[in-house]
């Protein structure tokens, strides 16, 4: 499963925008979420400063100011993120319905 991390820091509304759009394909996708404070690492606030927010999957930068919501579905899918539920759906012997 993939982990998606965004760094980001209080008060920042390009932050707050990119957390609802990735909160919006969580409902969807599974996937590990850290959320990471740069306000609170020094080294961190000097790697980003006003570069924020910064989306990664496992570890790779794949956004940075704005989240695209389809293009991060992508990314995550093709990183092995799979449909919420997707478990439910499998037939005991690991075929799917329908």
């Amino acid at each position: 499963m993939p982990t998606l991390t965004i760094y980001s820091r209080p008060d920042c509304h390009l932050c707050d925008i990119a957390k609802e759009r990735i909160d919006r394909i969580r409902a969807r996708l599974s996937f590990d979420l850290d959320l990471v404070d740069i306000s609170h690492d020094e080294d961190l606030t000097t790697r980003y400063g006003e570069r924020i927010p910064v989306v990664s999957i496992d570890g790779e930068e794949v956004f940075v100011y704005r989240v695209n919501e389809k293009v991060l579905a992508r990314k995550l899918e093709a990183a092995g993120a799979r449909p919420r539920g997707w478990r439910d759906r499998l037939r005991p012997g690991g075929s799917q319905n329908g």
